[in-house]
Parts: C-alpha cells; sequence; structure tokens
C-alpha cells in the first residue's frame, strides 16, 4: 500500500483551506494526525459531523492528490466514518474520528470512466466486469483525525 505524507502546518491551516478549496472555516491547529496536532474547530453553521468529514475529505484530497506528481495522484477520493469517540482532556473537548479512505489512480480511474462512457448500452460491454476491476483497482486505507471541539459547539 502507497504511503502517503503527512501534511505540515505553521499555523497557516485556514489561508491553505482557503486557497485550495475558496473554502472559509473557522479553525486552527494542525491536520489532525494526532491528539497534539488536533484542527480546533471554533465554530460552524453545519452539523459538527457533517464539518468534521467535509474538512476529512479535504485533508485526503491534499494528500493524495494535490501534494503529489501527476502520475501519483488519486481521484474518486471518498470517506465514511467507521468510528467516532469524544475525549475530555483537561478540560479540553475532543473527538477521535476514524475514516476508511477509499480511492482510485487518477489514471485508472479516467480510463474506467471512459470505458463506461463508450461501453454502457452496448451489448458486449459486461457492466458487472467492469464494476468489480474497478473495486480491485480502489485503493484503501484507515485514517484517524483528532478534532479539538470548541466549548460553544458542544
Amino acid at each position: 500500500m502507497p504511503q502517503f505524507e503527512q501534511l505540515k502546518s505553521d499555523n497557516d491551516l485556514k489561508e491553505i483551506l482557503k486557497s485550495a478549496f475558496d473554502a472559509n472555516l473557522d479553525i486552527s491547529g494542525s491536520w489532525g494526525y494526532t491528539q497534539a496536532l488536533a484542527t480546533v474547530i471554533h465554530s460552524t453553521d453545519n452539523p459538527l459531523a457533517q464539518f468534521e468529514h467535509m474538512f476529512a475529505s479535504m485533508r485526503a484530497y491534499v494528500e493524495m492528490s494535490m501534494t503529489l506528481e501527476e502520475a501519483l495522484r488519486y481521484g474518486s477520493i471518498n470517506l465514511n466514518e467507521i468510528q467516532r469517540e469524544r475525549l475530555t482532556v483537561d478540560k479540553l473537548v475532543y473527538d477521535k474520528v476514524i475514516y476508511t479512505v477509499s480511492a482510485i489512480k487518477e489514471s485508472v480511474y479516467n480510463t474506467f470512466i471512459n470505458e463506461y462512457k463508450e461501453g454502457y448500452g452496448q451489448k458486449d460491454f459486461d457492466l458487472s466486469t467492469h464494476f468489480k476491476r474497478r473495486e480491485e483497482a480502489t485503493l484503501r486505507r484507515e485514517v484517524t483525525h483528532w478534532f479539538e471541539i470548541h466549548q460553544t459547539l458542544i
């Protein structure tokens, strides 16, 4: 399985996400790899779990696509939450969330999309085989995100 480099932050997380995704998030801290490097959520207009999922998706996209050479990039990146735990440490509240991330190499994904567009509806196109090959080409990894939750969100 490919190893993805942990992203670094010098208190510029908010600016990075604004530049990359045109998103104004009321956050600080880091990318959330550990409790010590938690992403601090100060406020959100969305339900908290939805906000955390959005941020986790952004992190995965930066790790698996934006920071890699074109030939190494992944597409069709999706996250599914598999576990959630709320912890209080030194009067600070954290959500520790584990996601399964699935993705396909961009070049392979584009080939599958073109194959599907060209083959769909054709007599000799085997849809079952197509999706079986897509599933076999899919990378799955488990990632943990630590979020420090501002008291006003609890």
